[in-house]
């Protein structure tokens, strides 16, 4: 049901939840947020499914497993001692052991984490993959730091962790300010307290564990679902002028897939702006931008100045940019209703999702009104954690797989995130509401579960 036609009894019945959600958590907006973009699709289906209701299943679900926050103690460069605040949230373990990414940023508190969490639930379990959801991090901001400062924050911060993670229990990744650096520092430091080898961490290297295209899935699986939305209506990304705001890890590799598959980029972004390349953003200038942002920790405006014909707007977001395709692939909330309106006006026909939640519900909504197609971050980024997931498959039976078998792998199971989205999200007029699809699919899945094991 789209969020613009709720009948006014399910409305009531979303708000008694929503009050009651806001009494128990009080401040927490992005939880908050989080929780209504969902329960707007979900309530009218538990309303038609009784053993849902019966079961106090959405009650279940919206309440964390276990919160774990903890002191994250380190020593600077020049023999300061620092101070920051570490994080776990075990949200649900229905369908498998806890597995979420680990953000380090100063932007990072519980709501953020709780929201982060929560949407993780049901983007493992679109995946189709044997995962329960969790998410963490801190507050600490890596830029600036040196490596060996980033080390001992890793290690110290891992020192603490470790008591509440596992292979079985809970498989933490990367996210924001977490890459391969930081996984690996804080892989060592897992294996040197419990010694023990074993897959408690996924993004690790190749040489001790990690899975190809890895890096890769995020980016590429967002494109993946894209094209499959586009395919269900005859279209492709081929010709697509596409807009990507972001220029880390998940647009960089968007970008890199909309180009192999005929697509042309124009813009990439980072919090301080972004930049418009009418000539394209090649694959020789997403290579540069890797380099600029991964080992220089540049700022993007420095394209325009590298490469002639581009442009760039300080200060600004991308969506007043004319585009047939628009992949937000930043952060949370970029994406407001104005921002919805001047993307609709300006001829975009599609919408993926490769930041978590880039969209706020004002935005959601003139997307849907629009009934163009709009893909939701729990479906559209969904790579990331699936490649995970099959790393820790690899990591089980002590082997690994080929690039060409893993991307493999990952368009399979994007086009299974589709199909789902597809079975639960179809309305009478034909419309496919992929947010309403695939918030109900991620939800059955692990309200069945939870039904059968009983009052746990």
């Amino acid at each position: 049901m789209s969020t613009s036609v709720i009948k006014e009894s399910h409305k009531q019945e979303i708000e008694k939840f929503m009050s009651g959600l806001k009494k128990r958590n009080p401040n927490e907006i992005e939880f908050h947020q989080a929780v209504e973009e969902f329960v707007q699709s979900v309530i009218p289906y538990i309303i038609d499914h009784k053993q849902y209701k019966d079961n106090y299943i959405l009650e279940r679900l919206t309440e964390p497993d276990r919160i774990i926050v903890f002191r994250v103690s380190w020593e600077d460069d020049e023999g300061n001692i620092r101070a920051d605040r570490g994080y776990r949230v075990q949200f649900n373990n229905s369908i498998g052991p806890y597995k979420g990414g680990l953000r380090f940023h100063p932007s990072v508190n519980l709501s953020i984490m709780k929201f982060l969490a929560f949407e993780q639930i049901f983007k493992n379990s679109l995946t189709t993959l044997p995962l329960g959801a969790g998410k963490g991090g801190s507050n600490f901001n890596p830029k600036g730091k040196s490596d060996k400062e980033i080390m001992r924050f890793c290690q110290s911060f891992m020192t603490e962790l470790h008591k509440h993670i596992g292979p079985s229990c809970d498989v933490p990744a990367g996210d924001i300010g977490v890459g391969s650096r930081e996984i690996s520092y804080m892989f060592g430091q897992y294996k040197r307290l419990r010694d023990e080898f074993s897959g408690v961490l996924t993004g690790k290297g190749l040489a001790y564990g990690g899975s190809l295209i890895r890096t890769e899935a995020t980016g590429y699986g967002c494109v993946f679902f894209v094209q499959e939305m586009l395919q269900s209506k005859g279209d492709s990304i081929e010709g697509k002028n596409c807009i990507i705001s972001g220029s880390g890890n998940v647009a960089q590799y968007t970008a890199e897939k909309i180009n192999q598959l005929g697509g042309k980029v124009l813009t990439l972004s980072d919090s301080a702006g972004f930049i418009y390349d009418k000539n394209g953003i090649t694959h020789e200038k997403i290579e540069w931008v890797k380099k600029l942002k991964d080992q220089r920790r540049g700022r993007i405006s420095e394209y325009a100045d590298k490469w002639p014909g581009s442009e760039y707007f300080a200060g600004q977001k991308p969506w007043n940019v004319p585009c047939d395709v628009a992949f937000p692939s930043a952060t949370q909330n970029e994406i407001l209703e104005e921002d919805a309106e001047a993307l609709i006006k300006n001829g975009c026909i599609a919408v993926g999702e490769g930041a978590n939640m880039p969209t706020n519900i004002d935005g959601v909504r003139v997307f849907e009104q629009a009934k163009i197609l709009y893909g939701p971050a729990k479906a559209a980024n969904a790579g990331g954690v699936a490649v995970s997931g099959l790393e820790m498959t690899q990591n089980s039976i002590r082997m690994s797989w080929t690039r060409e078998e893993t991307e493999k792998k990952l368009k399979e199971i994007m086009k299974r995130i589709h199909e789902q989205c597809v079975e639960y999200g179809k309305e009478e007029d034909g419309y496919v509401n992929y947010a309403k699809g695939a918030n109900i699919a991620g939800f059955v899945k692990v309200a069945d579960a939870a039904i059968a094991y009983g009052v746990v």
